[in-house]
């Protein structure tokens, strides 16, 4: 609860505001006003960071627009030198709210600066055995943590993740050396207080709805430092490192299917949504196509709704991008009965809330961490993906699924905007293409052998285009720099 009371002198017009604060809210109430206020009577100042867009997204969704405007609203509110959970009563880095949005930030919003302040605030709080703090700038939170005033893993991720993910969008490989002898710090104190090889508490999927799968949750956090520490040692070239560190990877992976995968059905440990999403995502399902289908099923019992928490709804749409389930997310996504994103705007929501429950007096009204969403819209429906550091290399393949009739956008690299552009028009698929000076492209259309593709009236082939492959359901196209209309008919 918070409270500013500023006593009027009463003469002439008095001007005030505060320095120190902010504030998070929706109404306002007015007492003492001589006569009935009206809304030209009040101004309020919308304050954040001060984050230039990077990126633009519509569709033929108007409730997936109108979020998109709800999810930019919750950014904004959030973004004063600390990326927080909520603008009105904590305003805290929580690091797991943090993993878990970074991507749709990036997508949204140029945070090349602003993310490498969150690195450093990590840094600096780093503890002196070396975990990495719950939240930073660190104000002594430290739930479900392992020791030394540390966090628990899911949100001490965020200190190399965040690096990784400056490194995927801005090519940023100096900040990767900058912190590299921190995140071994931080790596050698996971080793010295795992147990028995894994780690078995962790807040796990925040404000999921099933029981959470917490010490599996707690595993898969400890393998992705340890994977992290690999990719980040072979980008620096630090070949030993990274031998070790993939043996290491290799060891936790090996327990982890152990302890918790049930052999022959496709389940891990409770098989909700959540640990289904967990064995999917972090690749640690012998046999995906069962563990897939456990999915569909447990989706199935919550009527085509998720159950999922904090890091298994960013996880929902990564897997359904990358396992061909666009479909699925689409039909969860665009629900709107509870529990999903259509009940929260129905229910009046302006920004996200931190439950899927329309929060009372505990839980926040403006919360960033269900707007992981965002990232679905520009990396499935739209199809940007980087394919190297940078985007120097660029993927584009939109994902349409059948209740959608066009979806279009750009984000704006920094090697110059990448736009995709998409309709249906009857049997015919027309997609338009920006891709940046110095760049190259696979352009993924969808088509199969025997369709006809043109460029811009014209057989690729005669556009000086390469047709590399068909491959699941696309035709792959290699395409230089410039601005391109396919038509598959």
């Amino acid at each position: 609860w918070q409270e500013d009371v500023y006593y009027l002198k009463g003469r002439g017009t008095e001007e005030w505001s505060p320095r120190f604060t902010f504030h998070g809210f929706r109404y306002i109430e007015i007492t003492g006003w001589p006569g009935r206020p009206t809304v030209k009577d009040i101004e309020g100042l919308r304050m954040h960071t001060d984050l230039q867009p990077a990126g633009d997204f519509s569709c033929s969704n108007e409730m997936f627009n109108r979020l998109q405007q709800v999810i930019n609203r919750t950014f904004f509110s959030n973004v004063f030198s600390v990326q927080s959970d909520c603008p009105a009563r904590e305003k805290m880095g929580y690091g797991a709210d943090i993993v878990v949005t970074a991507e749709a930030f990036l997508y949204n919003f140029d945070m090349a600066n602003f993310y490498r302040k969150t690195v450093a605030d990590f840094a600096n709080d780093q503890r002196p055995d070396g975990g990495i703090t719950e939240l930073a700038p660190f104000t002594g939170i430290a739930d479900r943590g392992y020791g030394d005033s540390s966090g628990p893993l899911g949100w001490q991720l965020a200190f190399p993740f965040v690096q990784k993910k400056l490194y995927d969008f801005y090519g940023d490989k100096k900040i990767l050396q900058a912190y590299y002898p921190s995140f071994q710090k931080q790596l050698d104190f996971l080793k010295a207080n795992e147990v028995d090889g894994l780690y078995h508490w962790d807040i796990s999927d925040h404000e999921a709805l099933d029981p959470r799968p917490e010490a599996f949750t707690a595993s898969a956090f400890y393998y992705h430092h340890v994977r992290l520490g690999v990719e980040i040692a072979t980008i620096l070239g630090k070949c030993d490192d990274s031998a070790i560190y993939s043996q290491w990877a290799g060891r936790i992976k090996n327990a982890l299917v152990r302890k918790y995968n049930v052999p022959n059905t496709g389940r891990f440990d409770n098989a909700t949504q959540a640990a289904q999403l967990f064995a999917l995502w972090y690749g640690l399902a012998p046999q995906e196509e069962k563990t897939i289908q456990f999915l569909k099923d447990e989706i199935r019992r919550h009527n085509g709704h998720l159950s999922t928490g904090i890091f298994a709804t960013k996880f929902l749409f990564d897997v359904a991008r990358e396992k061909d389930q666009n479909e699925l997310a689409y039909a969860i996504a665009n629900q709107r009965s509870y529990p999903g994103w259509g009940y929260m705007l129905e229910e009046g929501a302006t920004t996200l809330w931190e439950s899927w429950q329309k929060p009372d007096s505990v839980h926040s009204m403006n919360h960033p961490m269900f707007g992981s969403i965002s990232e679905w819209f520009y990396r499935s429906l739209l199809g940007i993906n980087a394919a190297s550091p940078g985007f120097e290399k660029i993927t584009i393949k939109p994902q349409p699924v059948t209740d959608l009739a066009w979806a279009k956008g750009v984000y704006q690299s920094i090697r110059g905007p990448i736009g995709s552009n998409w309709k249906k028009e009857g049997n015919r698929f027309v997609l338009n293409v920006t891709i940046p000076p110095n760049t190259t492209a696979e352009v993924w259309l969808p088509a199969k052998e025997g369709d006809r593709i043109t460029e811009s009236g014209k057989t690729p082939e005669a556009q000086g285009l390469r047709l590399l492959r068909y491959e699941s359901g696309y035709a792959v196209l290699h395409v230089p720099s410039g601005q391109y209309s396919f038509l598959r008919e």
